[in-house]
């Protein structure tokens, strides 16, 4: 099975992405992951990517399609994977699909899930972790039971990533719209398009997409 998850920040990628992890036993191959364990191995794309990164550039897209090249040829990608960030674009689409046909594989399914852009600025906004542990609380949907203390491990203390604000949402957002969004009509011309509503309850979206992934 090997799939893309698409969908705005927010919209619960992560969350159903680790699902099918745990469902499958696929592995989901994030990208920004995927590039830092390449630079750590000393891998040759790797050492193309860490001297671009050391300049100061931003890693160009052969590269990161190499280090998603390299990375499928594990064995644990053998019964499939979930690509996670990438691609973003439609030139990193149209590599994607070239670099999986040239090892005689291709996409059998892209789940969009969709949610309604005020929906995604509360959630993302809302959001902080455990400082210690790392478990996700949200100030309206996920508080802990006792307020203040990790249900996990007990810690005190939280922390929010400062990019997570409704002003920064809303410029991720636009960037979604300008640079991602068109893959929804790409995929959808290479009938692999499937879409779920991201606004009903987790479990629930888990259901939809597991129905999607049992017709493949």
């Amino acid at each position: 099975m090997r799939l893309i998850l698409l969908g705005p920040p927010g919209a619960g990628k992560g969350t159903q992405a680790q699902r099918i992890v745990e469902t499958h036993g696929i592995p989901q191959l994030s990208t920004g992951d995927m590039l830092r364990a390449a630079v750590k191995a000393e891998t040759e794309v790797g050492k193309r990517a860490k001297a671009v990164m050391d300049a100061g550039n931003l890693v160009s897209d052969d590269i990161v399609n190499a280090i998603v090249s390299e990375r499928i040829d594990a064995d644990d990608c053998a019964n499939g994977f979930i690509l996670d960030g990438y691609p973003r674009t439609l030139v990193q689409a149209d590599s994607v699909e070239a670099m999986l046909s040239s090892k005689g594989m291709k996409l059998d399914v892209v789940i969009e899930i969709q949610v309604d852009d005020a929906i995604l600025v509360d959630r993302i906004s809302g959001r902080y972790t455990c400082a210690n542990c790392g478990a996700g609380y949200h100030d309206r949907n996920h508080k802990p039971k006792v307020d203040g203390v990790c249900d996990k491990c007990g810690s005190t203390s939280f922390k929010r990533r400062p990019d997570d604000n409704a002003d920064v949402v809303a410029t991720r957002l636009q960037v979604y719209y300008k640079e991602t969004s068109p893959l929804i009509g790409y995929y959808h011309a290479k009938g692999l398009l499937k879409s779920v509503d991201g606004m009903a309850p987790i479990d629930e979206v888990t259901a939809a997409i597991e129905a999607i992934l049992a017709k493949r």
